[in-house]
C-alpha cells in the first residue's frame, strides 16, 4: 500500500479531491482567527484548505454568542488576552494544545456521510489509538455540563474523551455554502485551567509535540478521506485580507465586546 506521504508531499491513491495544506504556524489570537476567516472566504471561491497551528501566548477565545463578561467570571480567565471567535460554543484556553482549521467549498463533493465534527474527532482518535493511547469512544449520547464558561467542561455529542476528560472539541461557521471548521486538541494541562487534563497527561501516554501531531493527523486525514493534500502557501489576496480582517474584527475591541 502506498504511504500517504511521498517525497514531502501528501498523496493518496484513492484521491478524488485536492485540498491545500497550509504551513504549520504560530500566531496571536487575532491573527489566527483572521487567517481562519480568510480561509473561509477562499473556500467560498472554491479553494479547500487545511491548516494546523498554535498560539504564541496563552489566549482565551470566546464563542461568537458568549458575553464578554464571561471571561471575568473566573480569575484564571480574566488574566489572559482574549479574542472572540466567529464560531459558536464556549470559551477555550489555547495553551498546551494544537488547533486545526478546515475550510471546504460549497458542493456535494465535499459533503461527508458523517458530520464533519465527528469525522475530525474520529481521525484524532485513530491516531491516538495507533500510538497506544487508551482512547474512549467519541460521545454519541447525553450532553454533560461540568462547569460554566469553558468549552472543555461542556461535553456534547461528537466530543472526544480520554478517561472522562474532553480532549478535542470543534465548532463550525458557514458562509454562502462554504464551511469553516476549527477545533482544539488539548495536549497538556494548563496552569490557567488546571482541572482540564490533556492527552499527554494520561498515564503511559507518549508525548506529542504539536508539529509532530499535526503531521500524524495530516496523514490520517489523507487516508480517511482519500483526498490529495498538497502543501501550499497563502495567496496574495489572503495575505492582504488577513490584516484587514484582523483590524476590522478580531483586534477590534468594539467587535470583541459586542456582546
Amino acid at each position: 500500500m502506498d504511504s500517504p506521504v511521498s517525497h514531502g508531499r501528501v498523496v493518496n491513491t484513492r484521491m478524488s479531491q485536492t485540498i491545500r495544506l497550509l504551513p504549520f504556524a504560530s500566531a496571536d489570537g487575532s491573527t489566527n482567527m483572521s487567517a481562519d476567516e480568510a480561509m473561509l472566504e477562499s473556500a467560498v471561491r472554491g479553494m479547500a484548505s487545511l491548516r494546523f497551528y498554535t498560539w504564541t501566548v496563552p489566549t482565551l477565545s470566546l464563542g461568537y454568542f458568549q458575553s464578554a463578561e464571561d471571561r471575568t467570571r473566573a480569575a484564571y480567565l480574566s488574566r489572559l488576552p482574549w479574542v472572540r471567535r466567529s464560531t459558536g460554543g464556549a470559551a477555550i484556553v489555547h495553551h498546551h494544545e494544537l488547533t486545526y482549521a478546515l475550510a471546504l467549498p460549497p458542493g456535494k463533493e465535499w459533503v461527508s456521510q458523517e458530520h464533519w465534527i465527528c469525522r475530525a474527532h474520529h481521525i484524532v482518535q485513530r491516531v491516538l489509538v495507533a500510538h497506544g493511547v487508551e482512547s474512549h469512544a467519541v460521545i454519541c449520547g447525553e450532553e454533560q455540563k461540568l462547569g460554566p464558561v469553558v468549552c472543555f467542561l461542556h461535553q456534547t455529542p461528537g466530543d472526544l474523551l480520554i478517561g472522562g476528560s474532553k480532549v478535542a472539541g470543534s465548532a463550525q461557521r458557514k458562509m454562502r455554502g462554504a464551511l469553516l471548521q476549527h477545533g482544539s486538541i488539548l495536549l497538556r494541562r494548563s496552569e490557567f485551567v488546571p482541572a482540564l487534563a490533556g492527552i499527554c497527561d494520561a498515564a503511559s501516554t507518549p508525548g506529542f509535540a504539536p508539529d509532530v501531531l499535526a503531521e500524524l493527523l495530516t496523514n490520517a486525514f489523507a487516508t480517511d478521506t482519500g483526498w490529495a493534500l498538497t502543501p501550499g502557501e497563502w495567496t496574495s489576496d489572503e495575505l492582504e485580507r488577513i490584516p484587514a480582517i484582523r483590524a476590522e474584527k478580531y483586534a477590534n475591541r468594539e467587535w470583541n465586546e459586542k456582546r
